[in-house]
């Protein structure tokens, strides 16, 4: 015969002081852990969203980032004609050789400078960065786009929020003078929220980098000429570049993730054996100062197994108790915006705290497990007790 969960309920309720202590205890464990994996949810989501299926990035064979890579611009031309790439708007092949380069700028608090990324593009590289047209990934948010040939930039939206001297109109110094800012960018929250826009020949004679380009940009047709497209790029033995999908090169810059996965791990590890102590500690107490009624269970017909599994449960209602108070917690935190070193690019990446279903799902799932182990022993000694011994108690 099972005990009914009112009793549980009734019991936490009776004993308000110390649910709530409990439950504070386990939601701060959990709003740790929330806000960790939130951090590498929304660094994640900003590499993985980056990029299109459709557009393939060609590096120097050997190189692992544009910012290390550097080919020969005579192939350019080549790289153009090879088959499968789609049309721009002026019915020429869809295709950009691009420079990045890292400058630094002045946060706008005051608080320091940190290394930005900087890309040059031809026109083709903004087109493409602006397709499908109907669920465009960059959109203009203010002010134009550069021109080509022309000493001007466009901003990301995060920025022109986090840095110095980036309001259309203003002027960013670096390589051999200064940039005018014409426009500033929405990325949705992908990688490109962390760059500067400029004219690519602009900007390779500014850093004296002429006839060279550090990759290339070619926008496939379909997703199957896309493949074809990166193994065509790799197998041209005149070539020696390397072909691969934009969206799998942005995948692979996950990997500035890992300090914030191994400190989460750790930092949820130590706190929840913390929050697993406290709320044994709640169960223990539970048990003493309920020995005569758990006697009396007995007495009038519930198993031990009963027992066992009433005093389980009322450990999981208040780890639940607790998860919830700990997202909700967080919850103000969502979407804010936040940075790290990209270790590909030894730039800056801004990204947003993500909450995601999945990030949610863990949290219980922790919270649940804390919950489980910090009553499992309390209860495994309150069915455990000699019925006439806590009678007399």
């Amino acid at each position: 015969m099972a005990i009914p969960i009112s009793y549980n309920i009734r019991n936490l309720k009776l004993r308000k002081g110390l649910t709530i202590m409990t439950a504070l205890g386990i939601a701060l464990t959990v709003t740790t852990v929330v806000f960790l994996m939130a951090l590498l949810a929304g660094l994640k989501q900003a590499f993985v969203t980056s990029g299109d299926p459709l557009n393939v990035l060609v590096l120097r064979k050997g190189s692992t980032a544009e910012l290390s890579g550097g080919f020969d611009a005579n192939n350019f031309p080549t790289l153009k004609n090879l088959p499968g790439i789609a049309k721009d708007k002026n019915g020429e092949p869809m295709a950009s050789g691009e420079w990045v380069v890292v400058i630094v700028l002045p946060r706008r608090d005051g608080t320091g400078e940190v290394n930005v990324t900087v890309r040059g593009m031809m026109e083709d590289g903004l087109e493409m960065r602006q397709l499908p047209a109907d669920k465009p990934k960059v959109k203009l948010a203010e002010g134009r786009w550069f021109k080509p040939g022309q000493r001007e930039v466009v901003v990301s939206s995060s920025i022109h929020r986090r840095f110095a001297n980036t309001n259309v109109g203003d002027t960013i110094q670096f390589g051999k003078g200064p940039w005018q800012v014409v426009g500033i960018f929405d990325a949705g929250g992908s990688a490109y929220e962390s760059e500067v826009w400029g004219d690519v020949n602009q900007m390779a004679s500014d850093f004296d980098r002429q006839g060279a380009f550090a990759s290339a940009y070619l926008r496939a047709t379909d997703p199957a000429a896309a493949n074809a497209l990166k193994s065509a790029v790799s197998d041209d033995q005149r070539l020696k570049l390397d072909g691969m999908l934009e969206t799998d090169y942005y995948a692979k810059q996950t990997s500035s993730g890992g300090p914030i996965k191994v400190v989460g791990y750790m930092v949820g590890f130590i706190m929840g054996i913390g929050s697993i102590f406290a709320a044994m500690n709640t169960m223990y107490a539970a048990v003493a100062y309920r020995s005569r009624e758990i006697a009396t269970l007995r007495v009038i017909g519930f198993s031990k197994p009963s027992i066992l599994t009433s005093f389980v449960f009322e450990s999981l209602v208040l780890s639940l108790l607790g998860a919830v108070v700990g997202i909700v917690l967080m919850l103000p935190f969502n979407g804010m915006s936040t940075g790290t070193s990209n270790a590909v690019t030894f730039s800056e990446v801004v990204f947003a705290l993500r909450m995601t279903p999945t990030v949610i799902l863990y949290a219980f799932i922790f919270a649940l497990v804390m919950g489980f182990f910090g009553g499992l022993a309390p209860a495994w000694h309150a069915a455990r007790q000699n019925i006439l011994t806590a009678l007399r108690g």
